[in-house]
């Protein structure tokens, strides 16, 4: 993996407002023709989440080649507060109504999960900085928060983040690549697997520098990776085709369709794209699935709760969990609540805190009503919130919304640390 870039930076080019909707509609046709449609993302598609790329001018390796800092009207946001872009949103939709079928992506930021996409259908070739994984059993968890060894002591603890499996209790270890680092073998096989079978892939973002993540968009066109009787750059029989948007020149612009060859943001030509193709780009909504496990036993009961992903990996967004009008506050997983009482009299009102990075509020949650009697049970809510509106809306199982469910924005929220598991009386 190539971290260097030269001192004074390629220049990026844009083409007319004209000629980029022009082949926006070349793709679309495109599009709708494909039987096996893939994507391939880098940096240049989180740029306009103020996430920097690495080889624009503003680039974090440009900035070093350049001995510089960057400028305080070019300051990058923190991964964890970016907000999906519209690239990021049309692939998502594009998924959603089956006519994506696979993205490979090398950014790390964790964007492309978040804003929506599957996991299955996701080859994430430089890792995810809130993904770790066990070192034993290979369980995998989600943070919300910032799941990776420091930098400068990675080699040192060999990708450990310092916590521990709650399956198998091993080393948890972060899923970044670093310089020097094989890419994941699974996902770097199944990427493969998917661009043989395109007949279209279309990069978003990258200079296509990086190898070997570059030689999925050429397998896609060649079915051959680079070395295997094929020359990069050049083209020869042609599988599938390939277009590119990227500001700058790319390695593989040498075969990809001159007619899809794009100089633009990437935000401008998907935003064009989605319009010829008659499909609106969905609004970005954080969304959370929280698992709530009620245990009965003759004296007293017990709830459990816990954030989960869509495919149940085990997913870390609440800081804290707490009994509405009690004084004890659970801050560390997992969230066990114990009491004594019979269900049909407990008012069972969760207040949950989250990490706030986009600035979500708590949420009160009645969960008492959605269990029958004093039977153990477990229900599932979807909670979606919409930062711009700043609101929450609560979604059960079953998919019926939750009335008495409320959002409260606390100022100064009592923080009172229980490091005892005493039964709280009801």
């Amino acid at each position: 993996m190539d971290l260097s870039a030269p001192a004074v930076a390629e220049v990026e080019l844009s083409e007319a407002a004209e000629v980029v909707e022009k082949k926006a509609q070349i793709l679309a046709d495109h599009i709708r023709k494909s039987k096996h449609f893939i994507a391939f993302t880098g940096a240049g598609v989180s740029t306009s989440a103020c996430i920097p790329d690495f080889r624009g001018s503003e680039g974090q390796w440009t900035l070093r080649a350049q001995g510089r800092q960057r400028s305080a009207k070019d300051k990058a946001v923190s991964t964890l507060q970016a907000v999906p872009t519209q690239t990021h949103m049309a692939l998502v939709e594009l998924q959603n109504r089956g006519i994506l079928k696979y993205l490979v992506s090398q950014n790390c930021d964790g964007l492309h999960r978040r804003s929506g996409i599957l996991p299955d259908n996701i080859s994430e070739l430089h890792g995810n900085s809130n993904r770790e994984s066990s070192r034993s059993c290979g369980k995998e968890y989600i943070r919300d928060f910032r799941a990776a060894a420091p930098p400068d002591q990675t080699s040192l603890l060999g990708h450990r983040t310092g916590r521990k499996c709650a399956i198998c209790s091993g080393v948890l270890l972060d899923s970044i690549i670093n310089f020097g680092e094989n890419l994941p073998i699974v996902a770097l096989q199944r990427a493969f697997e998917e661009a043989q079978k395109a007949d279209l892939c279309l990069v978003l973002g990258s200079s296509l520098t990086v190898s070997p993540a570059n030689e999925v968009p050429e397998v896609a066109v060649t079915g051959k990776r680079n070395g295997e009787g094929k020359v990069k750059g050049k083209s020869g029989k042609r599988r599938g085709k390939l277009a590119i948007c990227n500001l700058q020149s790319t390695e593989l612009d040498g075969i990809a369709d001159r007619a899809i060859r794009v100089r633009a943001k990437t935000d401008d030509f998907m935003v064009k794209v989605m319009e010829k193709l008659g499909i609106d780009i969905p609004e970005f909504v954080l969304r959370r699935r929280m698992v709530v496990e009620l245990k009965c036993g003759e004296s007293r009961q017990e709830l459990k709760v816990r954030g989960v992903d869509i495919d149940d990996t085990p997913a870390s967004f609440l800081q804290s969990v707490r009994l509405e009008h009690n004084r004890r506050v659970l801050r560390t997983e997992p969230f066990v609540i114990t009491f004594r009482g019979e269900m049909e009299k407990a008012e069972l009102k969760l207040e949950l805190e989250f990490m706030g990075h986009y600035g979500e509020p708590s949420l009160i949650l009645d969960v008492a009503g959605d269990f029958v009697g004093n039977e153990s049970g477990q229900m599932v809510y979807l909670l979606e919130y919409n930062p711009r509106i700043g609101e929450w809306n609560v979604e059960s199982k079953s998919g019926l919304v939750i009335s008495n469910g409320r959002v409260e924005r606390k100022e100064g929220p009592e923080v009172i640390i229980i490091e005892d598991d005493r039964v709280m009386e009801l």
